[in-house]
């Protein structure tokens, strides 16, 4: 079963100094690094010793997930292209990973810098930890590694620290599932299984499809669902943000001219759409605050720079 390393690459406006500094300070590079909890040189004896370094991540239920490393050699050249090699391995039985190593290369150039990752390990378990590293883990780490790349160009780049990215990133993961939430309860219950509470009066009251209510509500329906489900999969779109207010706002006009009594009840369309609005209106606030693994290459690329 042939592997396929991990690569990322993204462009960055920062100094090549002060990226250097970022990725290469243990207490700095665990701050941004979704892979790891905790970072720590070991004493070196001499300045010609290879850096040896202790991590750790939590897994979570309680779980900690421990390895050492080295860093087997940095250079400068001419150019100023720089590089960090390093080797990682656990003896932990928990860690999937059993020895790994990878580079870190820093090319400047008059824009910025472009920063990128190249990185291959040996699994253990046999076939079932190399089966659960192609078809989950490996996917997983290559997306954290980008994010990570992502959120480390908001610090740097635009002053945006770790921390309130990943606080930014929860409240924009809850407001899209409460927005398909919602879609979903109203797709499924009041207009699949319960369209008689009010869903087929309404259609009815409307005047639209004479004779076919019962199946235009299964439709609207079915709508409903496959609109809420998008917003689980494709939440930072934000064209998905923009139809879901004129959507709502749509919706509510039609059950108003439909029966607008129904305004007059508790938890009327009014109230549920409101709440639900803002959060699409928080989530277009909250976009260019967010680390985004998208934004990294994930394959090389020829590049051309303009040499400093």
């Amino acid at each position: 079963m042939k592997r396929k390393p991990i690569y990322v690459e993204i462009e960055m406006e920062s100094s090549l100094e002060r990226l250097w500094q970022y990725t290469q300070t243990p207490e700095i590079h665990s701050r941004w690094d979704l892979r790891f909890t905790r970072i720590e040189y070991l004493p070196r004896t001499s300045a010609e010793e290879p850096q040896h370094f202790l991590y750790e991540t939590k897994i979570g239920f309680g779980l900690n997930v421990s390895g050492k490393g080295m860093t087997s050699g940095s250079h400068s050249k001419e150019s100023g292209e720089s590089t960090s090699a390093l080797k990682f391995w656990s003896d932990e039985k928990i860690s999937l990973i059993r020895t790994g190593s990878g580079y870190w290369k820093y090319i400047p150039h008059s824009e910025g810098v472009t920063f990128l990752t190249w990185y291959d390990y040996e699994t253990r378990q046999g076939v079932i930890g190399r089966l659960i590293d192609r078809y989950l883990f490996r996917p997983m780490i290559g997306w954290a590694t980008a994010w990570s790349f992502d959120s480390l160009r908001l610090w740097l780049d635009r002053d945006i620290a770790p921390g309130a990215a990943r606080r930014a990133y929860l409240v924009f993961l809850l407001a899209n599932f409460t927005i398909a939430l919602s879609w979903l309860y109203h797709g499924i219950v009041p207009k699949l299984l319960y369209m008689e509470t009010g869903e087929l009066a309404m259609m009815k009251a409307s005047g639209l499809l004479p004779g076919m209510e019962t199946a235009a509500v299964y439709a609207v329906g079915i709508g409903e669902i496959i609109f809420g489900l998008l917003f689980l999969f494709m939440g930072r779109n934000r064209m998905l943000h923009y139809l879901n207010l004129a959507g709502l706002l749509a919706l509510g006009c039609a059950a108003f001219f439909a029966k607008a009594g129904i305004y007059k009840a508790p938890f009327n369309p009014a109230t549920t759409s409101f709440g639900i609005m803002a959060l699409s209106l928080a989530v277009l606030a909250l976009r260019p605050l967010l680390p985004d693994a998208g934004r990294c290459l994930r394959q090389p690329q020829k590049k051309k720079h303009v040499d400093l």
